[in-house]
């Protein structure tokens, strides 16, 4: 997909119903886009704006049916192929999507809008030498369209990303004002860290290997939930002082819970910033020194929340992304976590010094300014592992319910127990309904699927009394319809090796080994 020569896009001028979408009044969009294509059938740019505006709306199928209508009457168009791709993605089929890119490519190598779906593709399968390219790409071609902007954007070293990051937000780009409020929030984080002395959390003791047990996390605060297992973590020293952090998903990156922090003396380097809906603020502090089993590393930064912990045994979170600079293996029988060297990439030429990515954003604002970006290595000792993607600091696995069923589950390291969507739940299981209790002796009824077989990374495991929860956030935050989490209880007796950097993952199973779960 390179040595072609390609114009720049020239746009017209833009219509009520782009205009509408630019300003995020989606609805507004989707009704006048509608009317556009009924007085002018097949306009390849009203269908476009049509799709893009249902799935703003989270109208997955009505975008798939719109573009499949479509196709029907103009099967050889670039940018019809390109929006299917959109639309595979969005649903959750990202397996698919390169071939419609390559198909799209075909018909017009010179299409911006197929470089930037190709590049989100690469990015979730950790190839982000070539991601990068198709960005720029895409960017030279169309320097107009917001979405190839703003991931233009991220590519740029600090001091221009903040310049170009604040043009961005000051014109209607169309994103929801909780993007937008992300967006501005990396912006502030961005100008502190540029006034900042830059810190490297750098490993000063020993290298790995290192085995470190797991601790069994129980505690809630309050008389509910008493005594009941909500997962394991590991033991942190940080300064000196002993932490219990729980394992994450999502969150990535060490954060702990203001009083940890104090007790612990971290510098605070920045005030409260307000969470998402629902979620605390965070700030961000420097330790000087992190130990963890017996490796140590100084001058971290980690995330702190701004409130007291929730748990009588808890005092934050750890995700395994920390460990992303070393192959990660979970003995989930044996309960510990051993940390061993990746393989070299050989496009890096010899192994960076480990580190410990305490501060995820961090991490990824000064990637930058680093050796890089590298496309994921494949090593000859690892040709048996799967291939999983990687969103932000979540892990995705493509799972098997059935033969015909493949779902996207998000691999919970904190969670006890797996959970399905209600509407695949009961595409692939019996299900029934159970009323839960509450406090004051509340109660509500919860969807529980009966059984499910999960086949995943060469392994099938059948669980049964699945609980249903809505997905619909994690699927909208990821960009890809996402189908449950998966916990302990599924993996419980696994174990698992885990190479972040490169996106895979093996599992492994041996009968009657180690603890009795």
């Amino acid at each position: 997909m390179y040595g072609v020569s390609c114009n720049v896009v020239k746009h017209n001028l833009p219509t009520e119903a782009d205009k509408a979408l630019l300003a995020a009044d989606y609805a507004k969009a989707e009704g006048l886009y509608r009317a556009d294509l009924a007085a002018h059938p097949g306009n390849v740019d009203a269908t476009a704006g049509l799709v893009h505006a249902l799935l703003r709306e989270q109208k997955v199928q009505e975008a798939a049916d719109i573009v499949k209508t479509a196709l029907t009457a103009a099967s050889a168009s670039a940018p019809l192929l390109t929006l299917r791709g959109e639309v595979e993605f969005r649903q959750g089929e990202p397996w698919v999507v390169e071939q419609t890119v390559l198909a799209a490519y075909k018909l017009d190598p010179c299409n911006p809008r197929t470089r930037l779906l190709f590049a989100r593709f690469l990015r979730i399968t950790s190839r982000y030498a070539t991601e990068r390219q198709q960005i720029l790409l895409a960017h030279q071609i169309d320097p107009d369209d917001p979405e190839i902007r703003l991931a233009w954007i991220q590519t740029l070293p600090l001091a221009q990303r903040i310049t170009e990051m604040e043009a961005y937000l000051s014109a209607p780009n169309g994103d929801d004002q909780e993007t937008i409020r992300q967006l501005r929030a990396d912006m502030d984080r961005w100008k502190k860290q540029a006034s900042e002395p830059q810190r490297a959390c750098h490993l000063v003791s020993t290298a790995a290997p290192a085995d470190i047990p797991f601790i069994i996390l129980k505690g809630f605060s309050g008389p509910v939930m008493e005594n009941i297992t909500r997962g394991f973590g590991l033991e942190v020293g940080l300064n000196g002082t002993p932490s219990r952090l729980q394992f994450g998903a999502g969150e990535g990156g060490l954060t702990v819970y203001r009083p940890m922090a104090e007790h612990a003396g971290l510098k605070r380097l920045s005030e409260p910033a307000p969470g998402g809906p629902g979620s605390k603020p965070t700030y961000r502090a420097y330790a000087d020194s992190i130990k963890i089993g017996n490796l140590e590393f100084q001058n971290c930064v980690v995330n702190v929340i701004d409130s007291a912990s929730p748990f009588d045994d808890g005092d934050g979170l750890i995700g395994m992304d920390v460990f992303s600079d070393y192959l990660v293996t979970l003995d989930y029988p044996m309960r510990k976590l051993h940390l061993g060297p990746l393989p070299v990439n050989p496009a890096e030429g010899t192994a960076p010094a480990p580190s410990l990515k305490t501060n995820t954003a961090q991490a990824q604002d000064s990637g930058a300014a680093q050796a890089g970006p590298f496309d994921r290595y494949i090593a000859p000792e690892m040709k048996d592992y799967t291939q999983i993607y990687r969103v932000a600091n979540n892990l995705i696995l493509p799972t098997a319910l059935s033969a015909s069923t493949v779902k996207l589950f998000i691999l919970d390291l904190g969670a006890s127990a797996t959970n399905i969507s209600p509407g695949v739940a009961r595409e692939v299981s019996k299900v029934h309904e159970t009323d839960m209790g509450g406090p004051a002796g509340q109660s509500h009824k919860v969807l529980i699927a009966d059984e499910v077989t999960y086949n995943f990374a060469h392994m099938s495991q059948r669980v049964t009394n699945v609980f249903a929860a809505d997905t619909s956030m994690a699927s909208k935050s990821v960009g890809m319809e996402i189908s449950g989490s998966m916990g302990a209880n599924t993996f419980g007796l696994l174990i698992m090796h885990i190479d972040y950097r490169d996106g895979l993952l093996k599992c492994e199973y041996i009968p009657n080994r180690g603890y009795t779960f």
